[in-house]
């Protein structure tokens, strides 16, 4: 198992996760799945690297410096003053063999392992479009941005990533009907 972090705040809905390693947060989209009675899927909608003392700034340190290597050689205690972290919708949750593409009735827990899902789990999960709906409805900034990059990922784990591909556009079709906009906000971005 490759851990990245661990879950520090949870709810139904979303978990944020601390990154063991500094800038080592998934890329926003990537599918990862967190604990061990209960596996939760979540799709990345964020990400932060900032002070681990919210009362302290982070502060520039490169003025003399001639490359941003030199800088983190220079200060080696910047590794222990900040942290990253990042923040996922949850989508989904493994029930026995089966995958639910729906919210699990209780959270995630507290310092569960967090991992990025690989090619073969990405290709199960997004099978179906269902968590689609979440997504769409999800509390977070450039939500049409987290479903296109979701789905280019997605779409490299399966065969034939044009149809998968369409596949999801149709779903999304459905689901945006009124929003002609939004819908080719997304469709323009899977190109």
């Amino acid at each position: 198992m490759n851990r990245i972090g661990e879950v520090i705040a949870a709810s139904t809905s979303e978990f944020t996760a601390q990154c063991y390693r500094l800038y080592e947060a998934p890329a926003i989209g990537s599918l990862v799945l967190c604990g061990e009675q209960t596996q939760t899927y979540g799709i990345v909608c964020d990400a932060t690297t900032q002070s681990i003392d919210p009362s302290r700034a982070a502060i520039p340190r490169g003025m003399n410096a001639s490359t941003e290597a030199e800088v983190m050689c220079s200060n080696p205690q910047i590794e222990r003053l900040l942290h990253t972290q990042f923040r996922a919708i949850v989508v989904g949750y493994r029930n026995g063999g089966n995958i639910r593409r729906y919210p699990p009735l209780n959270a995630p827990r507290m310092y569960s392992f967090v991992r990025e899902c690989d090619a073969t789990e990405l290709k199960e999960f997004s099978g179906s479009h269902e968590f689609l709906a979440t997504l769409l409805n999800a509390p977070m900034n450039g939500p049409d941005h987290v479903i296109a990059s979701f789905l280019r990922h997605a779409g490299a784990a399966h065969a034939d990533a044009h149809e998968y591909l369409v596949s999801a556009g149709k779903s999304l079709a459905g689901s945006l009907s009124g929003q002609l906009p939004r819908l080719s906000g997304i469709l323009r971005s899977l190109e």
